[in-house]
């Protein structure tokens, strides 16, 4: 497994210190290391956890995201004590464990992808029960636009490619940025940082001088 540490301490000065950081980075490198597993990247917020702007969190979900990794606290309130922002994080999909409750996060995951899954249901017996009442009233169902619909699928599916290499391109752009700023500053020298790293491209392969070129130029179709 691959795993993306995020650390917490609540104040400037814990964060100078190391106090209380030292003591995460042991708990969460005990655990990586029983589950024999890589840990590819640490982040570290000083933030108090009742706020849910929180940056290095949100980078660490998107490297989680690009990667295919899962996230590691040490503690469920290194995340946040906020539910509502917990339920974000969980229905992002990306997999996260504490390490005080190892099966809590799949655990509570589980349980909201059952009430999500019971609600399309319903949604779904609700729509079935709505078209037999109209077709008993004689309404007729289907579309006679079927060739323009069709027509309007494919355009929509194009746009929907665009759509999600355009989101792609912006999520990994400041990554690469960001190594450019830590002087990798050759398109292979970052491709090679991004690999080491543990980023896919959009296609789940590895990165190429030419992808990252595409991708700071705006190429990449």
């Amino acid at each position: 497994m691959q795993f993306i540490a995020y650390y917490r301490v609540s104040t400037q000065r814990q964060g100078i210190s190391g106090l209380g950081l030292e003591a995460q980075q042991d708990i969460v490198e005990d655990y990586i290391r029983r589950q024999e597993g890589k840990l590819l990247h640490i982040y570290t917020e000083i933030e108090s956890g009742k706020k849910d702007d929180r940056p290095e969190l949100h980078k660490a979900l998107q490297h989680c995201q690009l990667t295919n990794s899962t996230l590691v606290v040490s503690k469920l309130d290194r995340l946040s004590r906020d539910l509502h922002f917990l339920s974000a994080v969980m229905k992002s999909g990306i997999p996260f464990i504490c390490c005080d409750q190892p099966n809590s996060g799949t655990l509570v995951l589980q349980v909201l992808a059952a009430v999500a899954e019971e609600e399309r249901r319903m949604i779904s017996e609700r729509t079935k029960l709505a078209l037999a009442a109209a077709k008993k009233r004689g309404v007729k169902l289907g579309n006679p636009r079927l060739n323009e619909v069709r027509n309007t699928c494919m355009n929509n599916a194009r746009e929907t490619w665009q759509k999600n290499n355009d989101e792609f391109n912006q999520a990994i752009r400041p990554v690469i940025e960001s190594l450019q700023k830590q002087s990798f500053d050759t398109y292979t020298g970052l491709a090679s940082e991004l690999n080491r790293l543990g980023f896919k491209t959009r296609y789940g392969r590895q990165f190429y001088s030419a992808t990252v070129r595409n991708i700071l130029l705006g190429q990449d179709k």
